[in-house]
């Protein structure tokens, strides 16, 4: 995909019955005399190179004087290249010793049609050659020779980097124009008409989605701004814009998310809409004011990466007929436990997906709506100061709903008329932030909802957390120390194999490449119900969850090292807890 400097590719010229000779265009143009073309035919002739290039390698025209001329002569889009037209996680799908036979750079990738550049854009054998090579459909450019020449010696080595997108850019460029909100970053033309600046951030955004990341985080720094992706949960670093570039960046992404671009003192949220790569994304976005500047982090929400379907999820068979069983339920209070980004609410959006029908109306409070569903309301908690979730389920009690959905209980308030909502013959779906499933029941507890109330109305509790598989490109076998397994209290073959990842380019060195959940399923059985309603302390809880066959988080997680599909470390690090 183009850029910072896109700008520079300009439409084809239409075709015409009569075309003057270049060497008579730059003379008519006043760019070149009758003398100093003589010279570079009489040169060319002894070389056996286009015109073009000799004028260039004569010193009598630049190169920018040049291209529009040859573009014209040849009826082909041109470029001049430099680094920031190049997408470096694009360029190498051209094998380099290919490259150079053929004297073409591959650019960017825009809807599965790859732009490469080509000292011989006319030569179909060339690009069928491409095509076959990359499995694209081309898009051929016309470059200088000697400018794919200088590139091949760049573009192919260890360090040409993302960082290459703001090689050019420079404090006179930045230009901010407050343009079509919904942006569409899937035609060049949209990104040539953009300014350095604009297209710095379509390019953030374009790979943000490209490599799953969930959050895109911009910091400013003492020398640079810091440009770091979550991805499977953790952050990586990939752009050092410099630091005067980050006032521009900030009011862009304010910009497109119709925020206050003069207000810097205070936090702000937003929202943006924009398609890419021909899909919609949806960008949460919040400004946080720091002493070196304005911290903005976006939640990329991508509908193609997650999937609302509870068979997909990966919920083992025995887990998965019982949260099926809970949903099925006429009544009742269903919660899903975790931390922030755990995926409580896919599991709940999952549920939802597998209830809704015509016959139900189904309403969800949620702070923020994060996924819009069809034939579900949806109702913004929070968007005005009345807009609790306490007043705004009780506003729903008189929508005569099926199931109610509650994004989160956060206070007592909101814990009693969800509960009473329940106890009235509605399905109530909702999350707390726990450890596990049993804890909570104690929560609600802590929170002042009577005994009785919880144990007449809760259905079942799914606690559950997201574990980073092992990188399949550089997974090693590998035997875990005893005092490990000792301290983590591992009944298993102590002398079985384990796998991790060394790390490699494919996972950034980390080891691990996408992410899988483990779930820990309580239903509320009779003899649970008593247990909450007489002596509910988590220990008693949790004896009767043993005894009806569930198993722990720790115990699902070692299962799935077992597998081979995690590590133990990764286990360890999310799930165990003395």
């Amino acid at each position: 995909m183009p850029l910072a400097m896109v700008t520079e590719l300009t439409e084809a010229a239409p075709k015409s019955s009569f075309r003057m000779k270049l060497g008579e265009q730059l003379v008519n143009a006043g760019l070149l005399t009758e003398d100093k073309l003589e010279a570079a035919l009489s040169e060319q002739s002894t070389k056996k190179q286009r015109l073009g290039e000799v004028l260039l390698q004569m010193g009598l025209v630049g190169e920018d004087e040049l291209l529009p001329f040859m573009e014209q002569q040849l009826g082909i889009a041109s470029i001049r290249l430099r680094d920031g037209v190049i997408d470096p996680q694009v360029v190498k799908l051209l094998p380099r010793a290919k490259a150079e036979s053929l004297q073409a750079i591959a650019m960017f990738l825009v809807r599965g049609r790859l732009t490469v550049a080509m000292a011989d854009p006319q030569n179909l054998q060339y690009v069928d050659e491409i095509e076959r090579l990359t499995g694209f459909e081309i898009n051929p450019v016309l470059a200088l020779q000697s400018s794919i020449a200088n590139m091949l010696s760049r573009v192919y080595q260890d360090d040409f980097s993302v960082d290459a997108v703001t090689a050019d850019l420079c404090s006179e460029s930045i230009e901010l124009k407050p343009d079509m909100i919904d942006l569409d970053l899937t035609t060049i033309d949209s990104l040539i008409d953009g300014s350095p600046i604009v297209n710095l951030v379509n390019y953030m955004i374009v790979h943000a989605v490209r490599q799953g990341a969930s959050d895109i985080h911009i910091e400013p720094g003492f020398k640079n701004t810091i440009v770091r992706f979550r991805v499977d949960g953790q952050l990586r670093e990939m752009l050092n814009p410099l630091r005067e570039f980050h006032p521009a960046i900030v009011s862009r992404l304010k910009v497109m998310g119709r925020m206050d671009i003069a207000e810097r003192r205070i936090p702000q949220d937003g929202r943006i809409h924009l398609q890419v790569e021909g899909r919609p994304i949806d960008l949460r976005i919040s400004s946080l004011p720091t002493v070196l500047g304005e911290k903005m982090v976006l939640r990329v929400l991508d509908r193609q990466n997650v999937t609302f379907n509870l068979d997909q999820l990966g919920v083992p068979p025995h887990q998965l007929n019982t949260i099926k069983k809970m949903i099925a339920r006429p009544h009742g209070l269903i919660l899903v436990t975790g931390p922030t980004g755990s995926g409580k609410t896919t599991t709940l959006y999952s549920a939802i997906e597998l209830m809704k029908s015509v016959s139900r109306n189904i309403v969800t409070v949620e702070d923020p709506v994060e996924y819009q569903l069809e034939m579900i309301n949806q109702v913004q908690a929070g968007s005005a100061p009345t807009m609790t979730f306490a007043n705004v389920l009780r506003s729903i009690l008189r929508q005569d709903p099926d199931v109610i959905m509650v994004g989160e209980i956060r206070d007592a308030e909101t814990a009693e008329v969800a509960i009473q909502s329940a106890l009235t013959g509605h399905l109530v779906l909702s999350t707390l932030h726990t450890n596990d499933s049993a804890s909570a029941i104690t929560r609600l507890l802590d929170m002042g909802v009577a005994s009785y109330k919880v144990s007449a109305a809760l259905v079942g509790v799914v606690a559950q957390r997201l574990l980073r598989k092992v990188c399949p490109h550089c997974q090693i076998p590998y035997y875990p120390p005893n005092d490990i397994l000792e301290m983590i209290h591992y009944k298993g073959d102590r002398r079985r194999q384990f796998v991790r990842g060394e790390g490699c380019k494919k996972c950034f060195d980390s080891g691990h490449l996408g992410r899988i959940a483990v779930y820990e399923v309580m239903s509320v059985s009779p003899a649970l119900r008593e247990v909450i309603s007489s002596t509910p302390n988590l220990d008693a809880i949790r004896e009767i969850y043993r005894q009806q066959g569930g198993t722990t988080l720790l115990e699902e997680g070692f299962r799935r090292a077992e597998e081979g599909i995690t590590s133990l470390d990764e286990v360890i690090s999310v799930t165990f807890s003395e």
